[in-house]
């Protein structure tokens, strides 16, 4: 089941991405670290109603933001759309106990289908550039990569800018 998230979720999602985050830099993929994802990122998240948890009897096993609100570093790529009415999909985790059973191809699913139900026109993300499994999901899915953005606390490498549109 997915369901908004709320202030007592937050420290389950810092277990996760922080385990997820162990499990990428085992594969030496430097994409989330101590600072990212934050508590702060995830307070926010939740006071604007973005953050969305998915669970299993219960048990929270993952999240995925959908924002309407369009990140700075952003605004130098030469998106398909028009920058007024769009998705952008942050934060999408699953435990590693739960990873490879679809539970992130439901999350972008129900991302897509929330864009598509509230009239955007397209979904857009960014993924590291040294994550190649992050890139072919997302392929494979329909989103076309468009650019490169730096975030200079996560990594010297470039993340990968998608869009989906709808």
């Amino acid at each position: 089941m997915i369901r908004k998230a709320n202030s007592s979720d937050l420290n389950r999602l810092l277990q996760i991405t922080r385990s997820c985050a162990k499990l990428m830099e085992s594969k030496n993929i430097f994409q989330w670290n101590d600072s990212y994802p934050s508590l702060s990122a995830f307070e926010n998240d939740v006071n604007n109603n973005w953050l969305y948890v998915i669970t299993i009897k219960k048990e929270i096993i993952g999240c995925i933001c959908i924002s309407d609100f369009m990140d700075k570093e952003y605004q130098s790529v030469k998106w398909l759309t028009k920058n007024n009415n769009n998705i952008y999909v942050h934060r999408l985790a699953v435990s590693p106990t739960h990873q490879k059973m679809g539970y992130a191809q439901e999350m972008m699913s129900f991302a897509e289908d929330f864009a598509r139900n509230n009239k955007y026109f397209s979904v857009r993300l960014d993924t590291f550039s040294k994550n190649a499994r992050n890139q072919s999901f997302y392929q494979k899915r329909g989103y076309k990569k468009l650019g490169n953005i730096f975030f200079p606390k996560q990594s010297e490498f470039p993340f990968y800018c998608y869009e989906l549109i709808l």
